[in-house]
C-alpha cells in the first residue's frame, strides 16, 4: 500500500524575507474579529506574506470574487520570485506554546486514501462532522491555485512516539531551515529538514506502522476486527475536504498514470501526537448573534425539558449582554456530549430564527467580548483529550466544531508551500 503520509516537494521563502511577516495566522481563526485580521494587514504592510495567498473567513460572506483573483496572482508571483528555498523530504517543527513546545513533522497525505463521508473507514478521517455547505467557498480559492500552504493539523494516536520521538534529539544534525516569531503573541517556531532518503522512508513507514491490523487491535481492543484508523483531522477539517473535493473534480480529466503522481491528489498538513502533553484539546463554544438573550436562554431550557434532557451531567454557561450568566445543566438523552446536545436544539431553533446566525469560537474571553456586543454566548465544559481517538474509532465524527487544539493564537501559521498544479 502506498504510504499515507510522504514526503513532499516543499517551498519557503528565500532568506531575505522577514519570516515575522510572512507567517500568516490560520485563515479560520477569529471569524468574527476583523479587527484582528487589520492587525496582521497592518502589521504585513508591503512585504511578501502568506496573507496574500489566503482567503481569511472572516471575509467569507462578502462577494469575495476579487480577493479570489488577487490570491491566485499573488501566488504565481510568489512561486516565481519569493519561494527560492526548495526541498523533498519533510519538515520536523517544534513550536514553543503557553502550554509547551509542540513537536509536529510537516508532509503531504494522500487524498485516495481519505474521505470526508458520514461512516468512512478509511486510513484517514475527520475528527468531526463535515459540514459540506462549507466546501464550495472555499473550493473556489482552490480553483485555479498555484500554491497550497497548510494550517491543517493532523493527529497520531501513538502511545510510543515511534514517529516524532527519533527526531526530538536529533536537531542537531538536522539543517536548519527558519526560527522565528510568530506575528500577534503567536508564540515562536523552528523548523528543520528531513531530506535524507533513508530519514524520510523510516517517518513513512513509521506512520503507517500505526496503522497496522494488530497493531491498531491491541491500542483499541473494542474495535478489533475494524478497519484501521492511520491519522485523524485535528485542525482544519473542511480545509482538507475541500483539498479532496478539489482532486475528485480534477481526477477525471487525468489518464490513470497521471493520478498516480498529479500534486493536488496529496494535501500538505503537519502531523502531530496526540498523546504530546503540550497539545491541549479546548471545547469549542459558540456565540448566537440576532436573538433576544432572555428568549433564547428559555426556549433553550423549554427544548431541553421536551427531550427529557433537563438536569443531569452536562453544563452550559450563557453569557448574555448585560454580562450576567445563565446556567443550565443537561442529561445525555439528547447527545452523549454536550456540544451534541446543543447542537441538536440549534438544529431545531435554527430555522424558526432567520434573522438569527451561530459561530464557533475559540476562548473563553472572545465570547464574552461578543456577548458585550450583543451576542448570547454559550460555553460549553471542557472536552478531554482521551476521548477524541475513541470518539472516532468506536463511534464515528463528533457533531461538528467539538474541540479545538489549543487557543486561536495557538492554530498553525502558514510557511512552507507547495506546488498544486502542473
Amino acid at each position: 500500500m502506498e504510504p499515507v503520509f510522504c514526503a513532499a516537494d516543499l517551498l519557503l521563502p528565500g532568506p531575505e524575507v522577514d519570516l515575522g511577516r510572512w507567517a500568516c495566522l490560520a485563515c479560520d481563526q477569529f471569524t468574527s474579529d476583523p479587527a484582528y485580521w487589520q492587525a496582521a494587514e497592518a502589521l504585513v504592510g508591503e512585504a511578501p506574506s502568506a496573507l496574500r495567498i489566503v482567503l481569511p473567513e472572516v471575509y467569507l460572506e462578502e462577494n469575495s470574487t476579487f480577493r479570489i483573483g488577487r490570491i491566485h496572482a499573488a501566488m504565481a508571483d510568489y512561486a516565481r520570485t519569493v519561494l527560492t528555498r526548495r526541498l523533498h523530504g519533510f519538515v520536523y517543527v517544534e513550536r514553543e506554546t503557553s502550554g509547551g513546545v509542540r513537536p509536529g513533522l510537516v508532509g503531504a497525505v494522500d487524498l485516495e486514501q481519505y474521505r470526508y463521508t458520514p461512516g468512512a473507514k478509511c486510513l484517514i478521517r475527520p475528527s468531526e462532522h463535515t459540514v459540506t455547505a462549507r466546501i464550495p467557498p472555499r473550493l473556489a480559492v482552490r480553483r485555479g491555485a498555484v500554491l497550497e500552504t497548510p494550517h491543517i493539523l493532523m493527529l497520531l494516536d501513538d502511545p510510543a512516539d515511534t514517529v516524532l520521538g527519533p527526531l526530538t534529539s536529533k536537531t542537531p544534525c538536522l539543517p536548519p531551515l527558519y526560527d522565528t516569531v510568530l506575528p500577534l503573541g503567536g508564540g515562536r517556531v523552528r523548523g528543520w529538514a528531513v531530506t535524507e532518503p533513508a530519514q524520510t522512508a523510516r517517518l513513512e513507514q513509521a506512520v503507517m506502522a500505526l496503522a497496522d491490523p494488530a497493531a491498531f487491535a491491541a491500542r483499541w481492543p473494542a474495535a478489533a476486527g475494524a478497519p484501521p484508523l492511520c491519522l485523524a483531522v485535528g485542525d482544519g477539517n473542511h480545509s482538507l475536504a475541500t483539498a479532496k473535493a478539489y482532486w475528485e473534480e480534477l481526477k477525471p480529466s487525468l489518464t490513470p498514470a497521471q493520478q498516480e503522481t498529479h500534486p493536488a491528489r496529496f494535501c500538505l498538513v503537519e502531523v502531530e501526537n496526540v498523546h504530546c502533553p503540550a497539545i491541549r484539546v479546548e471545547a469549542i463554544h459558540r456565540a448566537v448573534f440576532g436573538a433576544d438573550a432572555a428568549r433564547f436562554a428559555a426556549e433553550f431550557e423549554a427544548w431541553l425539558q421536551a427531550q427529557g434532557a433537563l438536569g443531569g451531567g452536562q453544563r452550559f454557561r450563557l453569557v448574555l449582554p448585560d454580562g450576567s450568566q445563565r446556567r443550565l445543566t443537561a442529561s445525555d438523552a439528547a447527545h452523549p456530549l454536550a456540544v451534541g446536545t446543543l447542537e441538536a436544539f440549534l438544529a431545531a431553533w435554527l430555522p424558526t430564527h432567520p434573522a438569527a446566525r451561530v459561530d464557533y469560537i475559540h476562548g473563553e474571553e472572545a465570547v464574552r467580548a461578543l456577548a458585550a456586543q450583543g451576542a448570547v454566548g454559550v460555553l460549553l465544559p471542557p472536552f478531554a483529550k482521551s476521548d477524541l481517538f475513541r470518539g472516532v474509532v468506536l463511534g464515528g465524527v463528533l457533531p461538528k466544531k467539538t474541540f479545538s487544539m489549543g487557543s486561536a493564537r495557538e492554530k498553525r501559521y502558514y510557511l512552507e508551500c507547495r506546488k498544486i498544479s502542473l
